[in-house]
This record gives C-alpha cells, sequence and structure tokens, in this order.
C-alpha cells in the first residue's frame, strides 16, 4: 500500500513542473520547502501550530496562520494570527484576529482577506435548518464573516453570512454538528473584486459580489460532497476538491477533483483514482493548477502530495513522513495530515533562485 509508506513515491523528471513544494504538516510548529526528490531546501519555524496552512507570495516571503490559545476552542481549523515571515524566519508583518480560520489570502493592493467565525444572534441561529438535531454547541451557533484589513490593520471591507444569505435556503447537512452554519474552508478573491468562498456543511459553493454582498453563482449540490479549496483558473473555470465523491452503489467512494465550466456548471475535466478508493480524503486538501498543465493535489488525510497530467497520469508523489506524536490529547494524534500545499518555480518570484535543485 502506497500509505505505508513515506518520503518520494514517484518521480518522472520529464513530465513533472520542475520547482520546489510548499507544505506545512498539520500540528508541527514547521514549514518545510523540498524538492521533487523530497530533500529539504528551505524550512520556516512557525510561532505555533499552523492554523491550517501557509504560502509564499510574490515578494519571497512566507503567508502563515498560526494558532492563537484564544476565541473558540471546539471549531477546527482555527488560526487567531496571521503573519508575513521573510526567508530567515523574521516576522514583518502580523494581525491578530482570535477568530480568524482557515483561509486568508494577500491581494495585490497589499490588503490581507481571511475568514472569520462570528456567534450568531439567538433569532438567526433559529433559523438555521437540518443538521443533527439537538447539537448546538454551549454558546449557541458560530456562522461566518469574511473581512479584508489594509497594511495597518484597517478594516476596509467586510461580509456576514447571516446578513447576506437566507439562512433557510442553505441547510447544514443531515449528518454534521449544529454547533456551525455552515463551515466556509476557503476563499478566493477574483481579479474583479468578487469572491469564491466553499462553505462544506452544506455542500455548497458561491461567489459573493463584492459591491452587493449577494451570490452572483452558488451550487449546492451532494455531489460536492463536502468540498474544499474552491477557487478560479487561469483559463475562466472554476475547481474544487471533492472530499466524498457520490456513492453509485458498486464502486466504494473516494475523492474527485473537479474543474468545470462556471455558468453551465458541465464537467471539463477531473481526477479520481482508480479503483476510486485508492484516491479520497474526506476533509481538508486541495489542489493547484500547474504552469504546465498539471495539477497538484493534496490528499490530506494520508499526507500524500502527488501531481498529475491531464491524462491523469501521476507522474510526482511524496507522501509526509512528519507524523503527529500519538500522546493523548495531542491534536491529529497518530497523524501525518496536510491542509493545502503548493509548488513554486524555483526562478519564480516566490523563490528568487535563493535555492538550487539537486
Amino acid at each position: 500500500m502506497r500509505y505505508l509508506q513515506t518520503g518520494l513515491i514517484e518521480y518522472d523528471q520529464k513530465k513533472t513542473f520542475p520547482g520546489a513544494t510548499l507544505f506545512s504538516p498539520l500540528s508541527h510548529k514547521v514549514t518545510y520547502l523540498i524538492d521533487l526528490k523530497g530533500n529539504i531546501l528551505h524550512e520556516w519555524s512557525l510561532e505555533g501550530i499552523p492554523g491550517a496552512y501557509a504560502y509564499l507570495l510574490p515578494n519571497g516571503n512566507l503567508l502563515a496562520a498560526i494558532h492563537t490559545p484564544n476565541g473558540p476552542t471546539d471549531l477546527n481549523a482555527k488560526g487567531g494570527k496571521i503573519q508575513e515571515i521573510d526567508w530567515d524566519g523574521n516576522i514583518v508583518w502580523e494581525y491578530v484576529d482570535d477568530y480568524q480560520h482557515h483561509d486568508f489570502q494577500r491581494l495585490e493592493n497589499g490588503n490581507t482577506i481571511y475568514l472569520g467565525w462570528k456567534l450568531l444572534p439567538e433569532k438567526a441561529a433559529k433559523r438555521v435548518q437540518g443538521g443533527r438535531p439537538n447539537t448546538e454547541g454551549e454558546d449557541g451557533i458560530y456562522g461566518d464573516y469574511i473581512r479584508e484589513v489594509d497594511p495597518v490593520g484597517k478594516i476596509v471591507w467586510e461580509w456576514h453570512s447571516d446578513e447576506n444569505l437566507e439562512i433557510e435556503k442553505y441547510p447544514i447537512s443531515p449528518m454534521v454538528s449544529r454547533h456551525e452554519w455552515a463551515h466556509a474552508n476557503s476563499i478566493f478573491v477574483q481579479k474583479n473584486g468578487d469572491v469564491m468562498v466553499s462553505w462544506r456543511h452544506n455542500n455548497l459553493i458561491g461567489v459573493i459580489d463584492r459591491n452587493s454582498g449577494k451570490l452572483n453563482f452558488e451550487w449546492m449540490n451532494y455531489d460536492l460532497g463536502h468540498q474544499h479549496n474552491f477557487q478560479q483558473l487561469e483559463n475562466g473555470n472554476y475547481m474544487v476538491f471533492v472530499n466524498i465523491a457520490p456513492f453509485d452503489g458498486m464502486q466504494i467512494p473516494g475523492s474527485k477533483i473537479l474543474e468545470f465550466e462556471p455558468s453551465t456548471k458541465e464537467t471539463v475535466w477531473e481526477y479520481e483514482g482508480s479503483p476510486k478508493y485508492t484516491f479520497g480524503s474526506p476533509f481538508v486538501s486541495g489542489a493547484q493548477r500547474l504552469d504546465n498543465g498539471n495539477t497538484l493535489i493534496c490528499e490530506g488525510l494520508w499526507g500524500r502530495l502527488f501531481e498529475v497530467t491531464k491524462e491523469k497520469e501521476i507522474v510526482w508523489e511524496y507522501i509526509s513522513p512528519y507524523f503527529v506524536p500519538d500522546k493523548p490529547g495531542q491534536p491529529f494524534r497518530g497523524s501525518n495530515h496536510i491542509f493545502r500545499a503548493y509548488r513554486y518555480a524555483i526562478e519564480g518570484p516566490e523563490i528568487q533562485n535563493r535555492v538550487k535543485l539537486s
């Protein structure tokens, strides 16, 4: 079984997109940059465990979310502090919001946008449909806000789920807790400023019109499988990581990478395992379309990173050897989970030839 192996599993030098891969093992206070042979090229020591992940900015600095001790303690993928860290590990910028969670993005104008939790007012909470009965948290039901701040920390734009969405229209999936409506887990800002969001607990992906606050695109369907990493590609299509592909009554389901045309929702390209169960992660995970047309996939449950061609051939594969100690009370104990990963060209702006490939 591939999952019993760690380190480099597959490498076809002629077909891969050359560069280095960045990932942050969950519950480890470090972010690694590795080459295609699995060697560590660089690493950043983090102030705390990652709120979810980190990525490189065009200026070569690392942007990371760090878990803080304050704020909600029983919700998943909590961050609380966003830090920009230079190549030498120096913190050059930070912003603290103990309710920040999951995703964040540095915009071209220098602002930073991120997801945050808010406790829903009692009147709004009573309107939430679906979910397992009587599973609200002691403090109630949390919703989401999206906040954009400028470099000095001033809020310049904000959006609230309970104020802009018709709550009854978007019920929670029947198998999940009612402690959260509806678990936003990714944001992606389009070139026109509109914001793409994935809401996992109701199988909903949508695009928020920045001016009106309403959705100008939405798709809520069980076929999205409690998705992650909803994004727009350079070709204009949308791509999403379907965590649990629909069960067809025959094959055991796995996960799926789905690229589709937004106006018709018609599939343009997809990737599944063969058999389907050989590729599957019911939570976290994501994908990146590379400049050569290949797709880098993070199968987060297994700490598995792999690259496939348009023809769905696996040309690079690496499994994280960084496991969390299997101790009582340790988050993700015994696992090597990864939330998301990215590939960068060595000569690109993010790395700027600071490292060399062997």
